[in-house]
């Protein structure tokens, strides 16, 4: 399976190392604005071929696209190759809005394409132990997630530079690019929340730096940290009224515990993991599309479409508007 790439970042990079690594992925070309990035990062990624027209590069024959430009221009380049008749591995977030997703899935319905958000720790074996354990803690009372991360651009950012993780113009800020981890684990796992509420802390420019989601449901309520502006220590839960599921992180889960009411000792529920854990997700997008299971490509994407409608709502509650 051909695949061209968007975007000559270090998660491209990783991308095509994974993809390596799954027998039938073939690198055909990749795109960038500029001549010299894209021509440098064929060479150093054993690209066929460098385009800086993005409709030229739709009209060679790769099979895919890998989608990891700006997070504002996601949604254009997902259109634009689905109108090609590609399919697409799109990273986080691929939408920002309820409607850009609505815009989405219409378009892969009428041109009958795959469409793949990159969430690479709901793919991984742990996250999976830890979907199959999780009726051991009973009821759930209570869960607290954190994605909490001190970024690599806020020192520019902190010395006047605007990154575009750290732009409303680019669609950035804490929800977008770390929230959405824990809060489409806990949309994968509780379905949709009653409610949504997001007090975010605000940086000079209006961006959301870190922030706390509440997602209320009828029997308990998600609690999720996020920040680039800080680095936590602090696993993430899930509080049963049996026992408790204890993790780590959640991108990607490395040590998952059990705590059992009656148990005398904690149970290491955790597996070994490859250390390129986006292997998994491209796995099973290949998969995916070589069997034609589009029920389950719907599936995800009604996830998708869940998690754009609830930070949007979280976003505009709070005066965090983006273009368009």
């Amino acid at each position: 399976m051909k695949f061209s790439t968007i975007g000559t970042s270090w998660i491209t990079e990783m991308f095509i190392e994974a993809a390596k690594h799954i027998p039938g992925m073939e690198l055909e070309s990749v795109y960038s604005r500029r001549q010299e990035t894209a021509t440098a990062f064929a060479e150093v990624n054993g690209a066929k071929k460098a385009y800086t027209n993005l409709k030229d590069m739709l009209k060679d024959d790769a099979d895919l696209v890998y989608i990891a430009s700006p997070n504002v221009l996601h949604v254009d380049h997902v259109l634009a190759c689905l109108e090609h008749g590609k399919h697409v591995f799109c990273e986080k977030p691929l939408a920002f809005t309820k409607k850009q997703m609505e815009q989405i899935i219409a378009k892969a319905t009428e041109k009958q394409t795959f469409v793949f958000e990159g969430y690479r720790h709901l793919f991984s074996p742990n996250y999976h132990i830890l979907k199959e354990n999780l009726q051991k803690v009973g009821q759930v009372r209570s869960v607290l997630l954190q994605y909490v991360q001190y970024s690599s651009r806020y020192d520019a950012f902190r010395a006047g530079d605007i990154p575009n993780v750290f732009s409303k113009e680019f669609a950035g800020g804490a929800l977008m690019d770390l929230g959405v981890y824990p809060l489409s684990m806990a949309i994968d796992l509780f379905g949709e929340p009653k409610d949504i509420a997001y007090f975010p802390v605000f940086l000079h420019n209006g961006i959301d730096g870190s922030g706390t989601l509440t997602l209320t449901y009828p029997d308990f309520v998600v609690t999720i940290l996020t920040s680039k502006i800080a680095q936590a220590t602090i696993p993430s839960e899930i509080h049963g009224e049996d026992g408790t599921l204890t993790m780590d992180h959640i991108a990607p889960i490395e040590k998952l515990t059990l705590n059992k009411k009656e148990a005398k000792e904690p149970e290491e529920l955790a597996v070994e993991q490859k250390e390129l854990d986006m292997i998994y997700e491209i796995e099973k997008f290949k998969d995916m599309i070589e069997t034609s299971d589009m029920t389950l490509c719907r599936k995800y994407l009604q996830r998708s479409l869940h998690v754009a409608k609830w930070t949007e709502k979280a976003r505009l509650a709070n005066g965090i508007v983006f273009p368009d």
